[in-house]
C-alpha cells in the first residue's frame, strides 16, 4: 500500500538562504518606505504652492554635506576658503554634534542638521543648487539620488588611497571627482570606458585633512623622549590584523618588552567587541600595553616611532605625517564587491606599501623585535615613503583653496 500524508509537503530553506531572503525583504520594505517619503514631499511642495519659490529664492549656489564626524577635517579647509572670499555656502551635516552646529565661528557659512539615514536622503533628493560637494558615494545608485534642481554633483576624496575601492559603481553619477594625486585618475578613467558612462572632470586638489593634521603637527609641542613605541592600528573585520592573528601576534609583541600602543578601528568596538574585551583581559596585566579609544588620533601617531597595520588607510596618513616606516601584516583585501575589482591590475596603494614598508609575515612573530629595528634603519624606505608621498598627497597645504577655485568655476558656468 503507498502511503501518503494529508499534509502538504514543507519547503524547507537553509538558514543561510533565509537570512539573505529576509535581508532582500528588509531592503525593499526600506526602499519603498523611502520612495513614499520622497513622493510625499514632493506632493507637499506642489500643493503648498511653494515650488516655484523653492526654485528661486531658496536655490542654494554652494552645498557641502558631511555624512559624519570623521568627515569634518575634509571639509574644513574649503569652509575656510569660502569665508576669506566672503562667499556663502551651505553646510548640510548629518552629525548632530557637529562643532558647526554648536557654535559657528563663520559669517558666510550657514550650517544645518539635516539628520541622518533616509531622512537626510530625503532632503539632499531634493535639493535646489548649482553645486554640492560631498564625500558620500553611491550617488544615483542607492538611497541618494540626483535632483534635477541641483546643477552638478561633485565628490572629494577622503583618502589618499586608490579611488576604486568604493562600493561597486561609488563614483560613476558623479559630474566630478576631486582626487587627490594624478595618479588616481587611471583607474576611474578606464571603468568610464568598460562601462560605456560620460568621463566625469577629473581635478587633482590635494587633501584636505592631511593639510589640516599637518598644520595642527606643527603647532603641537615635539613629543618628549620615550621608549621605543609601536602603534598597532588594524583595519576591523576577519582580515584585521586582531580578529586574524589576536594572540598569535600579540603575544611575542608583549614579550619583547616593546611598549604598545593598540588604537583599534572605531567600527571594531561596534561590530568585534567581544574580541576587543578577551584581548584588553587577557593583556590587562602588561605594563608595555596601552590601549587607545580617542576620537582623534593625532597624538598616538606623534607618539610613535613604528606603525603595525593591514590594508587600513592609516599607513598612508602616518607615512606621510610622520615620515616614520610601517609594518604590515596581510596588506590584502577582497575587492570583488569594489569598484577595484573590475580592473584588471593591482591597486597602487598595494603595490606602493610593497615598496614602503616590510611585510611581516606569521613565521615572522617570533622575531618581531628584529623585524620592527630592521625597518626603523633602513634607508631606502625612507626614499620610497617621499616618493610615494609625492604621488598621492599633491599640492600640500593648497586643498581647501583649490576646492573653492573648482565650486565656484562651476557655479559661474551653471548660472551663465
Amino acid at each position: 500500500m503507498t502511503s501518503f500524508s494529508l499534509y502538504p509537503p514543507l519547503l524547507y530553506i537553509d538558514p543561510g538562504t533565509g537570512s539573505m531572503l529576509f535581508s532582500v525583504f528588509i531592503g525593499v520594505v526600506a526602499t519603498f518606505f523611502f520612495l513614499l517619503r520622497a513622493a510625499f514631499l514632493k506632493l507637499e511642495l506642489l500643493f503648498s504652492g511653494r515650488k516655484a519659490r523653492t526654485l528661486t529664492q531658496d536655490r542654494k549656489k554652494f552645498v557641502i554635506y558631511n555624512e559624519g564626524r570623521q568627515y569634518y577635517n575634509i571639509f574644513l579647509p574649503v569652509l575656510q576658503a569660502f569665508e576669506r572670499r566672503q562667499v556663502t555656502v551651505d553646510y548640510l551635516t548629518s552629525d548632530p554634534d557637529d562643532p558647526l552646529t554648536k557654535e559657528n565661528p563663520f559669517r558666510f557659512v550657514r550650517p544645518e542638521y539635516i539628520g541622518s539615514g533616509n531622512a537626510a536622503f530625503a532632503r539632499l533628493n531634493l535639493l535646489t543648487a548649482d553645486v554640492v560637494l560631498a564625500t558620500t558615494p553611491g550617488l544615483d545608485v542607492y538611497q541618494w539620488k540626483r535632483s534635477k534642481n541641483v546643477g552638478h554633483y561633485a565628490h572629494i576624496r577622503h583618502g589618499t588611497g586608490d579611488a576604486t575601492l568604493y562600493r561597486l559603481f561609488g563614483l560613476d553619477y558623479f559630474d566630478s571627482v576631486l582626487l587627490t594625486g594624478d595618479y588616481q585618475k587611471e583607474d576611474i578613467r578606464t571603468l568610464e570606458q568598460q562601462r560605456g558612462i560620460p568621463e566625469k572632470e577629473l581635478v587633482t586638489v590635494g587633501c584636505t585633512y592631511l593639510d589640516v593634521l599637518a598644520e595642527r603637527m606643527r603647532a603641537m609641542d615635539s613629543a618628549e623622549d620615550h621608549a621605543y613605541t609601536v602603534l598597532l592600528s588594524p583595519s576591523w573585520g576577519p582580515n584585521g590584523i586582531l580578529s586574524r592573528y589576536g594572540e598569535a601576534l600579540l603575544d611575542p609583541l608583549v614579550a619583547s618588552g616593546i611598549h604598545i600602543i593598540i588604537r583599534p578601528h572605531p567600527q571594531s568596538k561596534k561590530s568585534e567587541a567581544p574580541l576587543l574585551e578577551r584581548l584588553e583581559a587577557k593583556y590587562r596585566e602588561a605594563a608595555n600595553v596601552e590601549w587607545n579609544y580617542d576620537r582623534d588620533n593625532l597624538a598616538c601617531l606623534i607618539r610613535s616611532d613604528i606603525m603595525i597595520s593591514d590594508f587600513s588607510s592609516i599607513i598612508f596618513d602616518y607615512m606621510f605625517l610622520c615620515d616614520r616606516p610601517v609594518v604590515y601584516v596581510n596588506a590584502d583585501m577582497d575587492t570583488r564587491m569594489c569598484d577595484a575589482g573590475d580592473l584588471d591590475k593591482r591597486l597602487w596603494q598595494f603595490v606602493t606599501l610593497e615598496k614602503c614598508g616590510i611585510e611581516l609575515k606569521r613565521e615572522d612573530f617570533p622575531r618581531i623585535a628584529d623585524v620592527l629595528r630592521g625597518a626603523s634603519d633602513s634607508q631606502l624606505l625612507a626614499e620610497n615613503r617621499a616618493w610615494a608621498k609625492s604621488q598621492a598627497w599633491m599640492f600640500r597645504g593648497e586643498a581647501g583653496e583649490r576646492v573653492a577655485d573648482f565650486m565656484i568655476s562651476k557655479e559661474q558656468k551653471e548660472g551663465a
